[in-house]
């Protein structure tokens, strides 16, 4: 939805590290706010990139193993990826290596797009809400909605002017586009009212900060399964009335408690049990672990609803529990 160390990676000639990977040259850097920086990437090895489609995101790999999930935005296609990444004061480094190590020039590894986040086929109308470094993806939709015929409008909110990016490429979409800013407005944005005044029928996608896509699903919570759509970059809150529970390790026989304030993750790392991880909010698919017995909460943007229902997996580092007691095959 953002490391410091051996920089080595970034300097290896234009081959892929693994499989599915493929290497990518930062072509140009350019500071769209004082965060925020707008990464254009080209293919490194004389071949194109696959043609992405608005909302979809790459993984972007980093020194010490570090994986990050960036949106792709406009004028990205086969010969360019184009994303924005805010600088993230208490991220994980990811971002922090972007702003202060990554140049152009360097060679960096990236995963092929992968889309949780996707135009909805059909002809309903469409209201967008982006906050913040949330216009990243938002923007790409704009773009194919302003070509496509269909009825949108898209609003963008931010702290102020000055920490809002790509403000040049959205004047160019005219009336479909509202700009809010806080400290003009006076208060943060109503969703409950953006929602409430579009047209009948309409599909709704947000991205944004948690506060903000808390506040969005809370405004759509009337509506239709398949009519909201949101991208998290970081984890969701704890649901009023969540709790804790326990995980059994269907390998080992151990028993591991996950408090109210705990991913399943963070619970199996701190008993030292490894498992694979990548984005740590659900949109990759990295943990995804086979569920034996229990009901999970599933809270990610990668299964369907058909393998939902199914439980047959979860990921486990954003969803949760319905039942007192999850079996893992770990």
């Amino acid at each position: 939805m953002s490391g410091h160390g051996d920089t080595d990676v970034l300097e290896r000639p234009a081959e892929t590290v693994d499989d599915g990977l493929m290497p990518a040259r930062v072509r140009a850097m350019i500071a769209e706010t004082d965060d925020i920086l707008r990464i254009e990437l080209v293919p490194a090895n004389g071949q194109s990139f696959p043609p992405p489609t608005p909302g979809a995101h790459i993984d972007l790999h980093l020194p010490e193993r570090r994986v990050r999930q960036y949106s792709l935005t406009l004028g990205s296609c086969p010969a360019r990826y184009v994303t924005g990444i805010l600088k993230e004061k208490a991220g994980r480094g990811g971002s922090r290596h972007v702003h202060e190590v990554l140049r152009p020039g360097d060679i960096v590894q990236i995963s092929k797009p992968r889309n949780a986040f996707a135009l909805a086929d059909g002809d309903r109308p469409v209201t967008l809400i982006a906050g913040g470094i949330g216009i990243t993806p938002i923007l790409a939709m704009a773009d194919a909605l302003s070509q496509s015929g269909r009825t949108w409008q898209l609003a963008y909110c931010a702290r102020n002017r000055t920490a809002a990016a790509f403000l040049e490429e959205l004047a160019a979409y005219g009336d479909p586009v509202r700009l809010r800013f806080d400290d003009e407005a006076g208060s943060p944005p109503d969703l409950a009212e953006i929602v409430a005044d579009a047209p009948e029928g309409t599909d709704f996608y947000c991205c944004g900060p948690t506060a903000m896509l808390d506040a969005f699903c809370e405004a759509t919570a009337g509506l239709p399964e398949e009519r909201v759509h949101i991208e998290r970059f970081t984890a969701a809150r704890p649901l009023v009335g969540d709790g804790g529970f326990l995980v059994t390790l269907a390998r080992s026989g151990e028993t591991l408690s996950v408090a109210a304030d705990q991913t399943i993750l963070d619970a199996l790392l701190d008993a030292g049990v490894e498992v694979e991880s990548s984005c740590c909010v659900g949109i990759c698919g990295t943990c995804e672990t086979k569920v034996l017995e229990g009901v999970p909460d599933h809270r990610d943007a990668i299964l369907t609803e058909e393998e939902r229902s199914s439980n047959a997996t979860m990921m486990v580092c954003c969803s949760r529990s319905k039942s007192p007691e999850l079996v893992l095959d770990l």
